[in-house]
């Protein structure tokens, strides 16, 4: 599925809505309603990445044969201690 940003954009207008509503209750301060305002905000940028699907072409990028066999990582070599 396509990332659709018309969704976000909705995402993030209510967020900020409810982010300029605080009108100073007691017992909330500007904090808790910056608090909620980013919580609100990362998790629409999390669904809006997450929604979003990869589609891959074979053929549409250049190819690499693994003619070499397998590829062996070893750990480097120790080059001894720093003094």
């Amino acid at each position: 599925m396509a990332l659709d940003k018309t969704v976000l954009k909705a995402a993030i207008m209510s967020s900020l809505s409810a982010l300029s509503a605080w009108d100073g209750t007691p017992g909330k301060s500007a904090q808790e309603a910056i608090n909620k305002f980013a919580d609100d905000l990362s998790t629409a940028i999390d669904t809006y990445i997450k929604t979003g699907s990869v589609t891959f072409t074979p053929g549409s990028y250049p190819t690499i044969a693994n003619t070499g066999g397998p590829v062996v990582v070893s750990a480097p070599t120790p080059m001894g201690t720093i003094s």
